[in-house]
């Protein structure tokens, strides 16, 4: 009797004891955390957080398709034999912006893609720099890459895209700046080696409706420089922009001709409907070899620029040169563009 009851005892405390399978509770495994982009408008618009750290980021870009039509003339010269040629591009730019003691550090990476046609494609480094506390270094273009608001005006250089050291100061409506640039694929003359060194400045700012602009360079491969001012106003429906370039001989910075002076007049015709013609004469037309030389040139186009909708717009242009020492020549394009 007492072993059957030590048994019987046994087989419930085993029973008890023994998990019930059909009347276990499902415990679901928690999900992990998700972080969502969250807006950085610290920078202005477009900038977001890059998930997991301070650093805000901007992608932005555009695709272009152009057709070229005429001569396509380089300093007196056809650069393209058809009578018309079509291109399209890509471009999209990344900037990166985090707060540092010495305040904004700012990354940008522009990558351009181009196709003449299905087989001749390029994928080039457009722009790769950094800045922080005014200064800036890498691969970006240099003040002589700027200009009027036109397609008629010449007073910048062949090549604008340089590895730099740069230091601009700025306060609201004024800068002014100094930077060293690698020349290595600008202008060099006969016998000498693409291995050249400049150092440009820039100064300019605003003052209400007026705007300015003064760059100059030195070529030191060269032994020559170049200066130019450039000043827009608005008057009437427009904006009155005006130019004026000189060059103490061929180089990097400047290689069109020993001075050229250039007008034009950008019409505000509609919200949405843009004019502008213009015109530029050059004294000692550069034409070829080491030197500028004797004969002048003048140039004269139209540029109209509409936008169809937001962020999608429209620009022709056809300009016509004449130099003293060269065939004439009139060139232009239509261009189709939509910018994110």
């Amino acid at each position: 009797m007492n072993i059957r009851m030590v048994l019987l005892a046994s087989a419930a405390a085993f029973a008890a004891s023994t998990p019930v399978l059909a009347a276990d509770a499902i415990v679901a495994a928690e999900p992990e955390p998700v972080e969502y982009v969250r807006v950085c408008d610290a920078y202005g618009t477009g900038y977001f957080y890059i998930p997991g750290t301070e650093t805000c980021l901007k992608i932005e870009g555009y695709i272009r398709f152009q057709v070229d039509v005429g001569d396509q003339p380089l300093n007196g010269s056809d650069s393209n034999d058809s009578d018309w040629d079509a291109r399209t591009r890509g471009q999209v730019q990344f900037t990166a912006k985090s707060d540092t003691e010495y305040g904004p550090l700012t990354g940008v990476i522009v990558m351009q893609f181009n196709a003449d046609n299905a087989t001749d494609q390029d994928a080039i480094l457009d722009s790769a720099y950094l800045d922080i506390a005014g200064f800036r270094a890498g691969l970006f273009y240099s003040w002589w890459d700027d200009g009027l608001s036109g397609e008629t005006d010449d007073i910048g250089s062949i090549v604008t895209l340089h590895n730099s050291l740069r230091y601009q100061y700025e306060s609201g409506t004024f800068y002014a700046g100094i930077s060293v640039d690698e020349l290595e694929d600008g202008f060099y003359k006969t016998g000498e080696e693409p291995n050249n060194v400049g150092v440009a400045f820039g100064v300019g700012g605003t003052a209400g409706a007026f705007s300015y602009q003064v760059t100059g360079g030195w070529d030191f491969d060269n032994e020559d420089g170049a200066v130019r001012a450039m000043g827009t106003v608005d008057i009437g429906p427009g904006t009155l922009g005006l130019a004026a370039v000189y060059s103490s001989g061929p180089n990097s910075y400047y290689s069109a001709a020993e001075w050229a002076v250039a007008a034009e007049y950008a019409i505000k015709a509609t919200d949405k409907l843009k004019i502008t013609p213009g015109v530029q004469y050059y004294g000692d037309y550069y034409v070829a070899g080491d030197d500028f030389s004797d004969g002048d040139a003048w140039k004269v186009g139209l540029t109209v620029d509409y936008q169809i909708v937001d962020n999608f717009y429209a620009k022709a242009s056809v300009q016509y040169l004449d130099p003293e020492d060269a065939d004439d020549s009139t060139s232009g394009y239509f261009r189709l563009q939509r910018s994110f």
